[in-house]
């Protein structure tokens, strides 16, 4: 029998989906929710029909729902709703193809999420199962990013912190017209100064860059070892996070901006020096004077 269409969704047969995904229907698949809101919240149009290229999982869903965990059709009928939901997992997973992680990795690191998401399902609850596994399958990944790519422990508030404070770095930039102080960020997230400081100090765990990594310019074979010291396991030490804050609201307004777009707005030296008004080469040396006076004032504490 022929399936009602609409412009929203793309009819197909169910056999089809096992095999290959369908970016129109996973298009509907994420419509359906809000990803900025409490992971499983579920937007206004979550309430829209199911969609038809899932339909035909509803009554497997439920039945898989209500085994008990140790039937032995449990098993089989969990691995044949991971494959007709498996358009889900490779929509969301493509969605980070630019993270440097291969994409069969983070379609894993999905299916984590999706087999989640089906052991913890109850359909007694009245929510719509791709409303509950999306943001599962999402927030399965953001948490490998998180938590995976640090490289050494690092409390979650602070890890939570970086993106808030790479986009107060950017927005007080705008508005100040130069590098906003660490009490200046603090004040605009509504966190302490020591919070901001820490975090500054812990963004040195995240992607840690090779100390052989050639840094130089001009045919130099300066290496990053070179300019930059080894990475303090001390960092939140009270009197170290008090003499960074000193230091960072101590250091003249364009040698502070430079560090703080480098470190905090992730910039490049090239990004960097068209905002500051001088050459890129200029910018690494005075990165790299700034970086050593820093280096030199913390060091004698």
């Amino acid at each position: 029998m022929k399936r009602p269409s609409s412009p929203a969704v793309v009819t197909r047969k169910p056999s089809a989906l096992v095999q290959r995904s369908s970016p129109p229907a996973i298009l509907v698949v994420t419509e359906q929710v809000d990803e900025t809101s409490p992971a499983g919240a579920l937007s206004a149009t979550a309430t829209r029909p199911y969609p038809n290229e899932y339909q035909h999982l509803r009554p497997k869903l439920a039945e898989f729902a209500a085994m008990p965990a140790g039937d032995p059709r449990r098993r089989a009928l969990r691995d044949e709703l991971t494959s007709g939901y498996w358009p889900v997992v490779v929509h969301i997973a493509r969605r980070y193809r630019d993270s440097g992680e291969p994409l069969a990795d983070l379609q894993q690191i999905g299916a984590i999420g999706l087999l989640g998401a089906l052991d913890r399902f109850d359909p007694e609850r009245g929510i719509d199962f791709l409303g509950y596994a999306v943001p599962t399958i999402t927030g399965e990944i953001k948490r490998h990013f998180r938590d995976r790519t640090w490289s050494m422990h690092v409390p979650r508030r602070l890890k939570d912190l970086q993106v808030p404070i790479r986009d107060a770095v950017a927005t007080l930039s705008s508005t100040l017209r130069r590098a906003p102080r660490p009490s200046e960020i603090a004040a605009h997230l509504g966190t302490t100064v020591e919070e901001v400081v820490d975090a500054l100090g812990a963004r040195q765990a995240h992607h840690p860059d090779s100390l052989d990594a050639i840094v130089g310019h001009n045919g130099t074979d300066t290496v990053l070892a070179d300019i930059v010291g080894m990475v303090d396991t001390a960092l939140d030490a009270a009197a170290y996070r008090h003499e960074l804050r000193k230091a960072l609201d101590d250091l003249p307004e364009r040698e502070r901006t430079i560090v703080v777009l480098r470190f905090f707005g992730e910039l490049s030296q090239t990004q960097i020096s068209a905002q500051v008004g001088v050459t890129q080469m200029h910018v690494s040396r005075l990165l790299s004077r700034t970086l050593a006076t820093l280096r030199e004032r913390i060091g004698t504490t």
